[in-house]
């Protein structure tokens, strides 16, 4: 290879191009304008959506759900279960390849599957059932597991943080707790490194060598088709003005717009709004276990009595047509949703908080509550909290900071005082809070468990009995256990849920039902 040939190759490569990749000089290019700016790459290092919405673009899985929730083959061909329930053995389709032109291989997804195993709450799950993870040769791979459970398709469909996306072993050989370096995928779409930048836009062009399934694309599933060859995703964090870039059609899309400006858009013939139902969300409240006054049971169990979801609810979202007052922590309306021990809890009864802090010899210290400025759906969440509290009893210091800020530190577990915090509220999908297993916070493995970092031995065991049952009537019966033990420890609190619209122009068709927004079978006319 020549000298020039060379540095162009090696350009290339820093962008997170191969040759076939680059950049095009005309084609078709949509502009969205995210939730979130992206600062962080690492999509099995953060849950953040705005990473795992990175990880859809230029990753794929093995597995995917499709719009309905049923399992479907994605980088896999085939996979076969035998008759004891104990061994896996997944086959990858033809035609795989990653971004540098090199083909996918089992030793790939085997790597890959672990490192998203020891930070994933279902994976971690999962992993506890693996006695080994063996590639067979190049396209094939075997899990065979200690003792059966159900965990193993769940798990590797999971469609929402962290999704178990593959990455070649040299990268996903990376110590989980360390952010990769190396963006190179195998999916529709490519990263171009070299033209990202924070605070401005992330920069994608569509991957020409990737071979898309023959099935028509549903949810996560099926053919993933790039129509567009471009997609730049643009950090505009002021709502009125993404809209009016909407409306004027410098942008195509918005993908989470203010349900304030929703009737403005409503009434422009070139935007349609779509209400999908996988993104019905949950606010969450998370409390920090290791740092004093979190460490003690009964102050986070205050916070119960403190908080009522309909002050969260009107100041966040203010419109009775997409929110719903719900104390489920498996979210209402779903297999596992339950109001099982919920009466007389989050109704801001501020005389049994009070007693219950004086009960626990609550001193003062000041709870460091990080507030989000810059997510319109989150911005208004602390505000209300630190009301709430402070009535209760409770000293707030409020600190705040734009969300990838947020996300960053929420990983520390320094005291308060030295760059850590107290708590921080947040909202997922439905598809992160579905089960006893893939609800995140609800893991409780200490310092295995997410940010928070709970440590509670009954409800690891609670979480295993449901991985090993496969009765759905029983499955039940432990989710419920499930949310009477974290009503009782606390390892979050639901603070209401809601649906987040998005908003496209007319001319962009075949946005997917599905609980994160991807950009292939989309279509710019």
């Amino acid at each position: 290879m020549g000298g020039i040939r060379r540095a162009v190759f090696a350009a290339l490569c820093a962008a997170g191009l191969s040759f076939a990749t680059a950049p095009a000089m005309a084609g078709t290019t949509l502009k969205a304008v995210m939730h979130s700016d992206v600062k962080i790459l690492d999509p099995i290092w953060t849950t953040a959506y705005i990473v795992r919405n990175f990880g859809y673009m230029i990753y794929d899985t093995l597995l995917a759900q499709d719009e309905k929730g049923d399992i479907k083959p994605q980088m896999v061909d085939k996979y076969e279960v035998s008759a004891d329930g104990k061994t896996y053995t997944f086959t990858l389709r033809e035609g795989l390849v990653w971004h540098d032109g090199n083909p996918v291989t089992s030793e790939d997804c085997a790597a890959s599957i672990k490192r998203w195993g020891a930070r994933d709450a279902m994976g971690q799950k999962m992993m506890s059932f693996v006695e080994a993870i063996t590639p067979v040769d190049a396209k094939t791979f075997t899990i065979k597991l200690k003792e059966p459970t159900g965990l193993v398709l769940l798990g590797l469909s999971k469609p929402s943080s962290n999704v178990p996306f593959m990455m070649p072993k040299r990268v996903a050989e990376t110590d989980p707790y360390k952010q990769i370096e190396d963006l190179t995928g195998s999916g529709p779409f490519v990263f171009v490194k070299d033209e990202w930048k924070p605070g401005d836009k992330t920069v994608f062009v569509k991957f020409d060598k990737y071979k898309p399934r023959s099935e028509p694309a549903s949810g996560l599933a099926g053919g993933k088709v790039a129509h567009l060859d471009r997609v730049e995703w643009l950090a505009i964090s002021d709502q009125q003005q993404a809209v009016n870039a909407l409306q004027k059609g410098e942008i195509d899309m918005i993908e989470q717009p203010s349900h304030d400006l929703l009737d403005v858009l409503k009434k422009d013939p070139d935007i349609t709004i779509l209400n999908i139902p996988q993104l019905k969300a949950q606010y969450v409240f998370r409390p920090n276990w290791l740092q004093k006054p979190f460490d003690n049971p009964k102050i986070r169990q205050a916070l119960w009595y403190a908080f009522n979801q309909e002050d969260f609810l009107m100041a966040t979202i203010g419109s009775e047509d997409y929110i719903k007052e719900c104390k489920a922590l498996f979210i209402c309306d779903t297999p596992f949703g339950s109001l099982a021990g919920t009466d007389g809890i989050l109704t801001s009864n501020v005389k049994k908080a009070q007693e219950l802090l004086k009960e626990a010899g609550y001193d003062g210290t000041p709870v460091v509550l990080m507030h989000s400025t810059d997510l319109k759906a989150l911005t208004n969440l602390a505000p209300v909290a630190k009301s709430l509290m402070e009535k209760a009893g409770f000293k707030v210091d409020m600190q705040s900071m734009d969300w990838q800020t947020l996300v960053a530190r929420r990983a520390k577990k320094d005291p308060p005082n030295a760059g850590g915090w107290h708590a921080f509220m947040t909202s997922w999908v439905t598809a992160d809070v579905m089960n006893p297993v893939s609800a995140a916070y609800v893991n409780s493995s200490c310092d295995k468990a997410s940010f928070g970092w709970p440590c509670d031995e009954k409800m690891e065991k609670l979480r295993d009995e449901f991985a090993r049952e496969p009765d759905p009537a029983k499955q039940k019966a432990i989710a419920e256990a499930v949310q009477l033990r974290n009503i009782e420890m606390t390892q979050l609190i639901p603070l209401g849920e809601y649906l987040q619209p998005v908003a496209l122009r007319k001319n962009v068709t075949g946005f997917l039902a599905a609980p994160a927004p991807v950009f292939w079978n989309l279509e710019k006319k």
